[in-house]
C-alpha cells in the first residue's frame, strides 16, 4: 500500500504540474520554509542580498513542520510552489517531486568550476537528496538540494555530574561507561536518559553498536536477507541492551519517554549522560544556559569496525524547475551557502553550518559535533534500508529488553520470525 501511495502521488503531481499554467516571471524570489528558530536570521540575510544584488528574496514561514508539509503538496498540486522550498518526507517523495518535473536537477551548478560549490559543502549532507546511478527510484543521477545546515547525533555529558561522582574524564569505551554508570550511581546520579520511546532515535543508537560490532557490510546483508538476526553479531548488538538494563544505567521510563522530555532531564541535570542530536544545542540553551556539558560518539566496544554516527542534511532547499527565476534561485542558494552567510547562521541560530570553512564561528560544543560529520552515516544515503515492519519489531523488541522483559536470544529469535515472514511475502509478489 505504502508503494502503491507513492505512485498515485508522482502521478498526481505529475498531472497537476504538466496541465497547469506555468508560472509567470516574478521581479522577486520566493522562499518557504518551516524553521521558526532561523526566520530573523533568514530575513536578515536576504535583506542583504537584496542590497548587494537588487533581487528580492521573501523569506515566508509556515509553521509547524506539519502544517507546512501539507501547503507544499496542496501547492505542488496546484502548480503554484515558489522559487525554492523544502520536501520534509522520506526520500521516495522527494524522488516522486523530481518525476513530476517540480525539482530542479543542480549538478551542473554544484560541478561548475571544479566542483567549487559541491566541494565546499559536507558530502553527507549532499548526499540527502542526491540520487545514485543506478538508484531504486529510477532518478536520474544528480544532486537535487542544497542543505543548508547538518546534524547528527551523539552522546552528551554533564562535566559538574561527571565531577561529582569522581569521573574525570568521558568514557573512551564501552566498558568504562559501564563503570562511570555504576560511580554515578553511588553518589546518586541517573547515569543516562534518551527519548527512546521514539523508536527512530533507539534505531540510531543500535546502528551504531551494529557497525561497529560487524561492519557496514554485514548489516545490510542481513536486510537482503543473507545473514539472520540470531547470528552471534546480532546478538552482541542486541546484548548491548541486555547491559544497559542489567547495569542500572537508564532512567526509569525510558522506553516511554518522548525526546523533548529526555531533553528536560539532562538540561535540568537529571542525568549525567544523554544520547541527543546536534539541535540540543539550542534545546539546552534556552533549558539552561548554565549547563556544563560535553560531547563524544558512543563509547564503541570493538576495534573491528568504526563506530558510525547518524548524520545528514538538517535542513536543505530545493528549486522549483517550474519557476521562471530557476539561475536567480540557484545564485541566492550558492550565496547562502558562502562562507559568512554560514558563519552568521551558525552563530546565531546555533546550527552546524553545511560549509565545512563555517565551522570556525560555531560555539566549541558544535565544533565538537562537526567533527563527526566526515564519517557519519545516515538511513537516506545507505544502499538499502530493513523492511519497515521488521524494524518496528527490532526496535520493540530493543524496548523489551530494556525493561527486562525479554532476553536478547529471544528478541533475535522474534525478529528473526518477522523477517521471514516479510521475505516470504516480498518473494510472492515477485
Amino acid at each position: 500500500m505504502r508503494r502503491l501511495a507513492s505512485v498515485c502521488c508522482c502521478l498526481v503531481l505529475a498531472c497537476l504540474a504538466g496541465c497547469s499554467q506555468p508560472p509567470q516571471p516574478s521581479n522577486k524570489l520566493i522562499l518557504w520554509h518551516w524553521m521558526t528558530d532561523r526566520q530573523d536570521t533568514l530575513q536578515k540575510l536576504a535583506q542583504e542580498y537584496k542590497e548587494k544584488t537588487g533581487i528580492e528574496v521573501a523569506v515566508q514561514l509556515f509553521a509547524p513542520s506539519e502544517s507546512y508539509s501539507q501547503k507544499v503538496i496542496a501547492a505542488a498540486q496546484a502548480n503554484v510552489l515558489p522559487d525554492i522550498y523544502g520536501i520534509l518526507d522520506k526520500k521516495s517523495i522527494v524522488a516522486d517531486f523530481i518525476k513530476a518535473g517540480l525539482v530542479t536537477d543542480l549538478t551542473p551548478d554544484m560541478e561548475a568550476g571544479g566542483g567549487v560549490w559541491k566541494n565546499s559543502l559536507y558530502a553527507k549532507a549532499l548526499a540527502d537528496k542526491s540520487f545514485d546511478p543506478g538508484n531504486s527510484y529510477g532518478i536520474k543521477p544528480g544532486i537535487y538540494g542544497v542543505p543548508i545546515d547538518v546534524t547528527n547525533e551523539q552522546m552528551l555529558y554533564n562535566k559538574k555530574l561527571l565531577a561529582k561522582a569522581g569521573i574525570k574524564n568521558p568514557p573512551q569505551t564501552f566498558d568504562d561507561f559501564l563503570k562511570d554508570a555504576h560511580l554515578l550511581r553511588r553518589v546518586g546520579i541517573t547515569p543516562f536518559v534518551a527519548g527512546w520511546g521514539e523508536l527512530w532515535l533507539l534505531d540510531c543508537f543500535a546502528s551504531n553498536y551494529a557497525f561497529n560490532i560487524m561492519g557496514e557490510q554485514k548489516v545490510f546483508d542481513t536486510f537482503r536477507g543473507k545473514v539472520k538476526y540470531t547470528d552471534p553479531d546480532w546478538l552482541k548488538v542486541f546484548g548491548v541492551f541486555a547491559q544497559l538494563y542489567k547495569n542500572g544505567v537508564l532512567m526509569n521510563g525510558i522506553v516511554t519517554k518522548g525526546n523533548k522530555y529526555a531533553e528536560q532531564d539532562f538540561a535540568l541535570e537529571r542525568a549525567a549522560f544523554a544520547f541527543n542530536g546536534s539541535w540540543c544545542v539550542n534545546v539546552y540553551k534556552e533549558m539552561n544556559p548554565k549547563l556544563d556539558y560535553g560531547v563524544i560518539p558512543p563509547p564503541p566496544i570493538s576495534n573491528a569496525y568504526p563506530l558510525k554516527i547518524w548524520g545528514s542534511a538538517g535542513s536543505t532547499f530545493v528549486v522549483n524547475a517550474q519557476s521562471p527565476n530557476k539561475d536567480k534561485a540557484i545564485a541566492f542558494l550558492k550565496w547562502l551557502t558562502s562562507e559568512k552567510q554560514q558563519e552568521v547562521l551558525a552563530r546565531e541560530t546555533n546550527n552546524l553550518p553545511s560549509n565545512r570553512q563555517a565551522t570556525v564561528a560555531v560555539s566549541p560544543i558544535l565544533r565538537d559535533f562537526s567533527k563527526g560529520m566526515e564519517e557519519s552515516t545516515h538511513p537516506n544515503i545507505w544502499p538499502l534500508n530493513e523492511d519497515p515492519t521488521v524494524s518496528e519489531a527490532f526496535d520493540r523488541g530493543l524496548q523489551a529488553i530494556l525493561i527486562g522483559d525479554k532476553t536478547p536470544e529471544q528478541v533475535a529469535q522474534e525478529v528473526q520470525k518477522v523477517k521471514d515472514q516479510q521475505m516470504a511475502k516480498h518473494n510472492r509478489r515477485r
